[in-house]
């Protein structure tokens, strides 16, 4: 099983705004004052459109969809939570904890997918657990490292323990439960989704491990990612508030390794972390300003990765 893939999905935003629905519980995202709707909307689409190119630069297979206006879907821009596609050729659909982001699930999705050429063998679908309630955002509740057959996942009202625990059966994978918090006005509340705090690369991980207040839990993550050899990098809480834990591994051309993440990602990192990360995989970063306040999401969030078998 491959870690990384060069084959990227993304969407591109159409009216992208902050989501009221999610932020009851996502603390990152930041109302803008003064901005008019469709002024935060243009500059979603510059930063996008400047991220698909950097990518697109280095060999990064981009695949880009258009958001449609119906139905209104805010956080379309952040695909990587309802959808997730698997070497074997199964793709996974999730359930959502914001309703107006159940209506981001579109099946011409796949049918463009498979128009580039990919197989789509069976869909795998969990989406009947918002009917109890329950949610799992897909790679943002679920850390998958494919190769070595685990799921990271901390736990929330974004994250189900018993939908998790399915997944990792249907998929073959070792469930690594584990709770991690934020500082919110002095208060320790579980962070929304386990990519904040957390990026498995190839070779190395880059942890919030401080926000796993439960030290037997930490103890046993990190013992996990140490029994498979990954180099642990370690970033400190503030850090993961400028999105430092969101970031992905990528390939490029000729299998090339990157390592993609935003600009105020990149300038929170110490000179220390940038050569730590730098002996693995050459750095790109993006200005994601706009998208990072109003949709408290970063660089990880808007790239659902494509495992998918070629025709």
């Amino acid at each position: 099983m491959k870690q990384t893939t060069n084959s990227i999905l993304m969407i591109r935003p159409v009216a992208f705004r902050m989501n009221e629905q999610t932020a009851v519980n996502n603390y990152y995202q930041k109302v803008l004052d003064g901005l008019s709707p469709e002024t935060v909307n243009a500059k979603a689409q510059q930063e996008f459109d400047t991220f698909v190119n950097k990518l697109r630069k280095v060999g990064v297979n981009v695949i880009v969809v258009e958001d449609t206006l119906e139905p209104n879907t805010p956080d379309s821009i952040f695909p990587n939570n309802w959808i997730s596609f698997h070497e074997n050729g199964d793709v996974a659909l999730y359930p959502m904890f914001a309703e107006n982001r159940r209506a981001e699930r579109r099946e011409d999705i796949l049918d463009t997918l498979e128009d580039e050429g990919f197989k789509i063998n069976q869909i795998v679908d969990y989406t009947s657990a918002e009917e109890d309630n329950v949610f799992l955002e897909g790679t943002g509740s679920l850390l998958l490292d494919r190769e070595n057959g685990k799921a990271y996942c901390a736990l929330s009202p974004r994250a189900d323990e018993e939908v998790m625990i399915e997944f990792c059966e249907d998929f073959e994978l070792t469930p690594v439960i584990f709770e991690a918090f934020q500082t919110v006005n002095g208060e320790r509340k579980l962070i929304y989704h386990t990519n904040v705090m957390m990026c498995l690369g190839d070779s190395f991980v880059v942890i919030c491990a401080d926000s796993i207040d439960d030290k037997k839990e930490r103890k046993m993550v990190l013992d996990s990612l140490r029994g498979d050899d990954k180099e642990i990098i370690l970033i400190t809480e503030e850090q993961v508030n400028n999105f430092a834990g969101n970031m992905l591994e990528v390939k490029g051309k000729n299998d090339k390794r990157f390592l993609v993440m935003s600009e105020s990602a990149y300038k929170s990192l110490t000179k220390k972390q940038i050569a730590q990360l730098e002996a693995h995989v050459e750095i790109i970063h993006s200005s994601l300003d706009t998208i990072e306040a109003c949709g408290g999401g970063s660089a990880r969030c808007m790239m659902a990765e494509i495992f998918l078998p070629k025709e």
